[in-house]
């Protein structure tokens, strides 16, 4: 029980207190990060919620660009959240050492990761809240009631988070992060749910696809967006949260190996 209880998340001040430390890093590099952060998903907006929705239309009562727009808003807090647990992290923990001064300090291995957790989930949500924005400006969004997406998109920052930090713990170098994205994240961009229906996969891929967790993430952004009603919330929820708790209790156990054996 005890050892259980030092897996999961201890958010304690000194926690905080690494996600302060990230937060002011980011501060400095405001611009550059937003930039790379928001470009991609913006130019995705244009080209294919215009371009391509002017030929399709409407998709699941509503227009492409609304269907598009939720999609690529949850795919952005995968993919923020995911390079801020793989790359940034390991360059805090091998090339520049970090981990080894801030344990120096009467901090532990679950606080800094915990608060790596945090600041990565954090990290999502700033670049999410832009692309919101965007998309209300271009007419994605149906009323005031797609703000609840942002509570939405911290929870899929954590879940995502978890899993990079998992690769962080386990990569011998950042050309191992390649496999992780070539292997898992980017058939998860294709197949669940951001450019089409789920629905239209054959059967078994349908199946499948119902264990990631961008799936998941998608159905609970997209109605919230779309304005319409919500469905199997608790499903989605427990998906996200099961993904989040495992994957920083994975990542604990492998950083301890990692750094003190």
């Amino acid at each position: 029980m005890t050892e259980l209880s030092h897996l999961l998340p201890r958010l304690r001040h000194a926690a905080f207190a690494v996600w302060r430390r990230n937060a002011l890093v980011f501060r400095k590099f405001l611009t550059p990060s937003l930039f790379i952060n928001f470009g991609e998903p913006f130019i995705y907006l244009l080209g294919l919620g215009y371009g391509l929705g002017m030929f399709i239309g409407n998709m699941m009562n509503m227009p492409y660009l609304t269907f598009l727009a939720s999609g690529i808003l949850a795919s952005a807090a995968m993919n923020t959240a995911s390079f801020e647990a793989m790359y940034s992290v390991y360059t805090r923990m091998v090339p520049q050492r970090t981990y080894d001064a801030i344990l120096a300090t009467p901090l532990e291995i679950e606080d800094v990761l915990a608060g790596e957790w945090l600041w990565s989930a954090t990290k999502s949500l700033i670049s999410a809240a832009g692309i919101l924005a965007v998309a209300g400006v271009l007419g994605a969004v149906d009323g005031w009631r797609a703000l609840w997406t942002l509570p939405v998109i911290f929870l899929i920052g954590l879940s995502f988070a978890g899993i990079g930090l998992i690769m962080s713990a386990l990569a011998r170098g950042y050309d191992f992060f390649n496999y992780y994205m070539t292997l898992v994240l980017t058939p998860m961009f294709i197949l669940s749910g951001v450019f089409y229906p789920v629905t239209s996969l054959p059967l078994p891929l349908q199946t499948i696809v119902q264990v990631l967790p961008l799936t998941h993430a998608v159905e609970l952004v997209r109605p919230l967006m779309a304005g319409l009603p919500l469905s199997n919330v608790a499903l989605h929820v427990a998906v996200l949260t099961a993904y989040a708790l495992s994957g920083f209790a994975i990542a604990v156990l492998l950083t301890r190996r990692r750094l003190l054996v």
